[in-house]
């Protein structure tokens, strides 16, 4: 265990008496034993249960969708395809495969564990773990707020989307429309269309002019006005959330039982219509084929990104629903079943996606690799909705294909959300104990307050960067110290033993190395893998950037000096 001052001495007691001599030139920091690791008084030797009114799960299966919602998001369906066909196809697997075994399952499984044991949120945990890292509590719920001020909006995006989708002809087929441009071309169903470097598609000026407005905007230096359609649909998304929330995890554990299973029926529909297309085995051909050559450095790199931000250890998700359960509830096979579930959730995701982009690479008489370029919010809002414009009952699936997205959405924000008011919830009970619901509402109203920015004429600008800077290194760097924490300063010894108290036997050695050792590597090697951007800004979002990066992280180290 550390010692309790900067100094190599024994330690005298438990307070750590300041008794080290005077050194010229040298300020005498002592800090004290309970900021590195907490005492454990004898009664709890062996621990047992925290007893309280806390709230649990009314079933198992209610936990088991909310973290499997939570890990679930869009990022399974836009990004994982893309990282997988950029990065060898095929022969991704394997080092995706390896960095979800030595690094995210680990991860996950530790913050599951610690949250169920010590039955708090992200912020009091500490007390329990090492107050001298509390700081990092408070991070998790920054970025957790980061978050909320963005990905709402994308989900406005989609329930725009799918409102929209509720016509005979979808609104992004033709260039008929008061939105579009003379440069406007739609080549589907049309042998003599010509394509040139200026020309744009229906569904790329639906989403650039009709939805986001980007003509009435100059960049982040002029906005515009508020997009009143997108912030009718962000009021619906907050009420949706709010009611979901106010009252624990009683009432988001019911609700889950339509937005996690949702998901899985539509992409299954969509993975059974995508192959029936003609030219699919083409889209699935470039998404698997393995190119061994691209096994660089980079490919795993990627890999660990992909695998850390897709299973989401580090906003205080994991610990705040873990703390929800039953003390002595199974939380090693939880991690092994809902992290297995993320995995080959991204994995079916590929066939859905590529599938259809084969489709379109037929229709287009072009290759696979032309039509695969578009990633992120242009392949749901672009690319996916033009093909599915130009199939039979073309309606129905837009339909379900934006419904699905924004079930997808809502779990990733009922998560995030609970997380921030659990922590804070746990942290000042005294106060907020039983006021849940004028908190939630409070803590939403500043949520959409601070989304207000992104449904303007510019929102997408501030949508890019707050996604890029928002969180990216910062959860990282939370994430890490986390893992230095309880390995290091709580101690492998005490976590296995409180592991246990829980389950009735200790985790092995596999385990124990992989959270000393390999996860932190993980954690170091996946920060290489955020890519900054390389659009040019002006200084004052050049400095919101900056701000940006670096917020979460200055709450981490939360020191206190005697």
């Amino acid at each position: 265990p550390p010692t309790c001052s900067l100094r190599p001495a024994p330690r005298p007691s438990a307070q750590c008496p300041d008794t080290a001599p005077h050194q010229p030139g040298l300020s005498r920091l002592v800090l004290s034993d309970e900021l590195v690791r907490p005492p454990r008084p004898a009664a709890q030797a062996n621990p047992s249960p925290r007893t309280g009114a806390r709230d649990q799960w009314s079933k198992k299966v209610d936990f088991l969708l909310s973290v499997i919602g939570f890990a679930v998001d869009l990022g399974n369906v836009w990004r994982f395809p893309y990282v997988c066909y950029q990065n060898g196809g095929g022969a991704f697997l394997i080092p995706y495969t390896l960095m979800a075994v030595f690094g995210g399952v680990p991860l996950f499984y530790m913050e599951l564990a610690l949250g169920q044991f010590h039955r708090v949120g992200a912020i009091p945990i500490w007390k329990h773990i090492c107050p001298i890292f509390k700081g990092v509590g408070f991070a998790t719920c920054v970025i957790g707020l980061y978050v909320s001020f963005y990905y709402n909006t994308i989900l406005a995006w989609a329930l725009y989307y799918l409102y929209s989708s509720l016509a005979l002809a979808l609104p992004w087929t033709s260039c008929g429309n008061p939105w579009n441009t003379p440069n406007c071309t739609s080549y589907f169903g049309r042998s003599n269309a010509t394509w040139t470097p200026s020309s744009s598609s229906p569904a790329e000026e639906f989403y650039m002019r009709k939805v986001l407005g980007l003509q009435d905007s100059r960049g982040l230096d002029s906005v515009g006005g508020i997009r009143w359609q997108l912030l009718l649909c962000l009021i619906l998304i907050f009420t949706i959330v709010y009611f979901s929330l106010w009252k624990g995890v009683k009432t988001s554990g019911k609700v889950v039982w339509v937005t996690a299973t949702l998901p899985y029926v539509v992409l299954l529909i969509l993975l059974v219509r995508g192959v029936t297309l003609p030219g699919a085995w083409r889209g699935i051909v470039f998404y698997l084929q393995p190119n061994w050559e691209k096994l660089t450095s980079t490919v795993w790199v990627d890999a660990a990104a992909q695998i850390f931000f897709s299973l989401g250890p580090g906003f205080g998700v994991l610990l705040a629903l873990a703390s929800y359960n039953p003390f002595s509830n199974n939380c090693y096979r939880d991690a092994l079943v809902t992290s297995a579930a993320n995995c080959l959730t991204s994995f079916l995701s590929g066939f859905v996606i590529f599938s259809v982009l084969g489709y379109m690479a037929e229709m287009r008489g072009v290759e696979v690799e032309d039509v695969a370029k578009d990633r992120g919010p242009g392949l749901l809002f672009i690319t996916y909705p033009e093909a599915l414009a130009n199939m039979a009952g073309s309606t129905f699936f837009a339909i379900i294909f934006f419904l699905m997205m924004v079930t997808l959405g809502l779990d990733s924000t009922f998560g995030g959300l609970e997380a921030v008011i659990t922590a804070v919830m746990d942290e000042y009970p005294h106060i907020l104990a039983e006021r849940r619901e004028l908190f939630v509402l409070g803590l939403l109203t500043v949520c959409f307050l601070g989304s207000l920015a992104t449904v303007t004429n510019g929102g997408s600008y501030v949508v890019k960067l707050l996604e890029e800077f928002g969180a990216g290194c910062s959860i990282l760097a939370v994430v890490l110290l986390e893992a230095i924490a309880v390995s290091w300063f709580y101690g492998m010894p005490q976590f296995c033993s409180d592991v246990k108290a829980m389950l009735g036997f200790s985790p092995g050695v596999y385990w124990q190395v992989c959270w000393v050792a390999v996860s932190p590597a993980f954690l170091v090697v996946s920060t290489r893998g955020i890519a900054g951007p390389s659009q040019q800004k002006g200084k004052w979002a050049r400095g919101a950037e900056s701000s940006k990066a670096h917020g979460p992280q200055s709450s981490a180290p939360y020191l206190k000096w005697d």
